[in-house]
């Protein structure tokens, strides 16, 4: 069975201004995502699942859906604030999205085969696909047989200042056992990759270090996991404005509860996005570079 493709791209709209403005990064225009896209046909996906905001679904299957007719099937699934478990009402003054598992969760109807997760807008380059898609086609016997994708931490830096990253610690047969967010990650004088702990202590990360993008394998299961745990995180946290449900909140209680284990692939890609406006010209360069080297053709779709 051919695993879908699973992308969060709900927040696009208010990061981009509206999809018109929708960034061409790509010599001729090409969005990140349709990397991703044409990443993950390549390596063995079989269908695409949007998640967006109901308030752009017009502007979305006009200008970015439209392209990939005929490449692969394409279905949207919408992430709205008030789309809540029975017996939970969402707060009248919340704003905020509540956050990336809760997206996930949109999804349980429209996905039933194994699947990744993907930022919208962040390139994860061809070989981080094809390990996630090899890993997702295998047998999964049980329950909570997952996987993501651990980046090299110097393959995921900017030279335009600090990054968070999730960094991972594993265990000796390759299992993830935590996710720590270290939100300030940069280059030291020396080059040397380094962030300040909790004590205030600098630590010095080893460039092969893995760290979390957002690349996440599932099996359909994860669905029925993610809504319970949600509905403990709404039972806290349902009257604090900004909390969120994350996918690493979730991955952490089902790792201790010992109900999943997440085997962390390795990649040789290089990640890369637009954290600063200073890195857009050198994500031009990098995609420029690779067209010329013939990764991606001059038509993607």
């Amino acid at each position: 069975m051919k695993p879908t493709l699973y992308v969060l791209a709900a927040g696009m709209g208010s990061r981009y201004g509206g999809l018109k403005q929708l960034d061409g990064v790509g010599p001729h225009g090409e969005t990140i995502m349709d990397y991703s896209i044409y990443d993950a046909i390549h390596s063995g996906f079989g269908k695409v699942v949007f998640v967006i905001r109901k308030d752009f679904e017009a502007d979305f299957r006009d200008k970015i859906l439209s392209k990939y007719e005929g490449h692969i099937p394409v279905e949207v699934v919408f992430q709205a604030i008030d789309n809540l478990p029975e017996g939970y009402t969402c707060p009248a003054d919340r704003s905020k999205p509540w956050g990336t598992n809760h997206a996930v969760l949109m999804a349980k109807d429209a996905i039933k085969e194994p699947f990744a997760v993907i930022n919208a807008d962040d390139f994860y380059g061809r070989n981080a696909f094809e390990v996630i898609a090899k890993e997702l086609q295998r047998d999964h016997d049980g329950k909570g047989d997952y996987c993501m994708v651990g980046f090299r931490v110097g393959n995921t830096m900017t030279e335009n200042g600090s990054v968070a990253r999730g960094v991972c610690t594993t265990s000796p047969e390759g299992h993830l056992t935590s996710v720590v967010e270290r939100t300030a990650i940069s280059y030291d004088k020396d080059g040397n990759i380094v962030f300040t702990d909790e004590n205030g202590d600098v630590q010095t990360l080893d460039p092969k270090t893995p760290v979390s993008m957002n690349l996440w394998g599932f099996t359909p299961d994860y669905f029925d996991f993610s809504e319970r745990e949600f509905k403990k995180f709404l039972d806290k946290d349902l009257n604090t404005p900004k909390s969120e449900f994350f996918i690493p909140l979730c991955i952490d209680a089902l790792i201790r509860n010992g109900e999943a284990t997440v085997k962390v692939l390795d990649t040789d890609s290089r990640w890369f996005g637009v954290t600063y406006a200073a890195d857009r010209p050198g994500v031009v360069e990098k995609l420029a570079k690779l067209h010329e080297e013939g990764v991606y053709p001059e038509k993607m779709f």
